[in-house]
Formats: structure tokens, C-alpha cells, sequence
């Protein structure tokens, strides 16, 4: 099913594309929050699990994908007026779930503390709250590529850490859409970096023991980066934690391999909606191989 398009202003200075999944059995709407560098094509897995049981919304942030053309981004925006613009968008869409991937997920606890009245559950998908030695090596090096715009060694800086379970034809795209980029979306992610290394953690961890409603962290076991191990310490800050591994997988999760994509799929739905409902209504799914053609393929984004 094609998406419904729709600009909407954000905090009265953005304006922000978004795409609308309308699901034929509804259970609630989801909206997905991006990772750094990240356009609304790197959902595509997971809205095929996704949009049969839920209205789905995507997004693009004021600085990437479809939404750039209509900001002037003269400067890097904060995780705090990304949080905003998220918390927007949730009233907008009267969105009742959450789902983030990996940097993402900053932005997306920072809004949650905010307490959306409409939110009953979330997931945050390969993050953690520490930066353990192989996030900070990877950070470091890559700051100094984002900050000189180097794009091809910043494509492979990514496709041989974060990326490096990555089917090899989704590395191609992925290369293809970092080198691709404009010089203001490595600047807004080196300024995400340089705030990270100077402040560890804190930047989005202020304010999580206000987070009230259910959530579930989804790492892979072979993530090095954001690893399971290191999740779990989401237990000092946030009340009501859940987790799940997802084996055989790295930091992209359902985007790895096919195995990857059911024990991502399951166990998100299994949080999301009651089990023995969920049972009954994704014995018949089945993964579909994903699209790279067309308007899509050259807009991926993976971090």
C-alpha cells in the first residue's frame, strides 16, 4: 500500500515530510523516529511487519531526506527541538506507540519524559546508554571524517563497524546514499557526535526516571556497539523496562537477514499487542524481499 504525504510544521520554524501507512485492522498508530543520517527508507523492513496490525508514520528530520528541500538548515538543530518536533508530530498523528532505532532513541526518551498523553508503549531499537569502547572508537574516528566531509571513507567507516552484518548489496546503498549527502547533514551529525563524546550520556538520559510508560530495547547479539549487555543498564533510569535479543544479528537487526527480521518482528508485536491475538494474525506473514529501485534506493541511511 502506497503512503499518504503530508508536510507538517514543526515547532513553528520546520517544516517536515511525512509518510502515513494506513493499516486495514488498526490496533493503534506507530511512529518511527530515524537514526543519525537516516531517511524514512530505512523503515522499509519493519513497516512490512508493522503497518498489517498498525497505521504506521514515518518521517524525515528537518536536515535529511525529504524534508530538507524545505528548511533552510543554516545550522545543526538540537536532540531537544528534535524531541519537540517529535512530540508534534505524536499529537498530530494522535500516534499511541513508539518505535526508534539506534540514535534515535535520544531523541525519542527525551520526548517520552516529556509524557505524550496519547503514548502507551515504545521501542528503542540498538541503543544503549553507554559508549563502550568500540561506539567510542567508532564515534571518534568518524567525527573528524564528518567534520572534513569525507564521504567515501566515511561510507566505509560505516559498512566495516555499525553496518558490518549488513547484506552486501544494502552496504552498496548505503555507501552510495553517505556519499551522497549534503555538507549541513555531516555537519548536524558531527555536531550529535561532538555533544555525545563531551557529555557521555547524559544528554539523553536527563529526565528518563519521568518516562512512564512500557518500553522494550531490541539489540542484537552480535552489535559490538550497542550491545545487550550494555541495554540492560536502562534498568537505573527508566521504570518499566523490558528486553530482547535478537540472535544471529548486529546493530540493523531486521535488516540483516531473514531470521533477523521474524525474531525482530515477534518480539516487537509480542510487546506491542497481546500474544496469543498476535498469534492468531502473523502465522501467514512472511518477509518480502527489500526494494532497492526507483525512489528508494539511493536514500537508505543506516546509522
Amino acid at each position: 500500500m502506497k503512503p499518504e504525504h503530508q508536510v507538517v510544521e514543526a515547532l513553528g520554524q520546520f517544516l517536515i515530510q511525512t509518510h502515513y501507512y494506513a493499516s486495514p485492522a488498526p490496533r493503534g498508530t506507530v511512529i518511527l523516529v530515524n537514526g543519525s543520517l537516516a531517511t524514512m527508507a530505512a523503515f522499509a523492513q519493519t513497516v512490512r511487519f508493522l503497518q498489517p496490525h498498525f497505521n504506521v508514520v514515518l518521517f524525515d528530520e528537518p536536515y535529511s531526506g525529504e524534508s530538507k528541500h524545505y528548511n533552510a538548515n543554516q545550522r545543526p538543530i538540537t536532540k531537544e527541538q528534535e524531541a519537540g518536533i517529535l512530540l508534534e508530530l505524536i499529537a498530530h498523528f494522535g500516534a499511541d506507540h513508539m518505535l526508534s532505532f539506534s540514535w534515535g532513541g535520544a531523541s525519542a526518551l527525551l520526548a517520552l519524559a516529556k509524557r505524550p498523553p496519547t503514548m502507551r508503549k515504545a521501542v528503542v531499537m540498538a541503543f544503549s546508554p553507554l559508549i563502550n569502547r568500540a561506539m567510542r572508537s567508532y564515534l571518534e574516528t568518524g567525527i573528524n571524517l564528518l567534520l572534513n566531509c569525507e564521504r567515501r571513507k566515511l561510507g566505509m567507516l560505516l559498512n566495516e563497524t555499525i553496518g558490518e552484518h549488513l547484506p552486501s548489496l544494502v552496504k552498496r546503498y548505503n555507501f552510495r546514499h553517505i556519499i551522497s549527502l549534503h555538507e549541513h547533514e555531516y555537519q548536524q551529525m558531527a555536531f550529535h557526535v561532538s555533544q555525545i563524546l563531551t557529555q557521555d550520556t547524559r544528554c539523553y538520559l536527563t529526565g528518563s526516571a519521568d518516562i512512564k510508560v512500557p518500553l522494550l530495547f531490541v539489540n542484537g547479539d552480535l552489535d559490538r556497539y550497542t550491545c545487550p549487555e550494555d541495554a540492560r543498564h536502562f534498568s537505573r533510569h527508566v521504570r518499566h523496562c523490558e528486553y530482547a535479543t535478537v540472535t544471529g544479528a548486529g546493530h540493523f537487526l531486521d535488516m540483516e537477514n531473514k531470521d533477523a527480521w521474524t525474531q525482530t518482528r515477534d518480539a516487537v508485536l509480542d510487546f506491542m499487542t497481546d500474544r496469543e491475538w498476535r498469534a492468531e494474525h502473523t502465522d501467514n506473514e512472511v518477509l518480502a524481499p527489500l526494494r532497492l529501485t526507483g525512489a528508494n534506493r539511493h536514500k537508505l541511511g543506516l546509522v
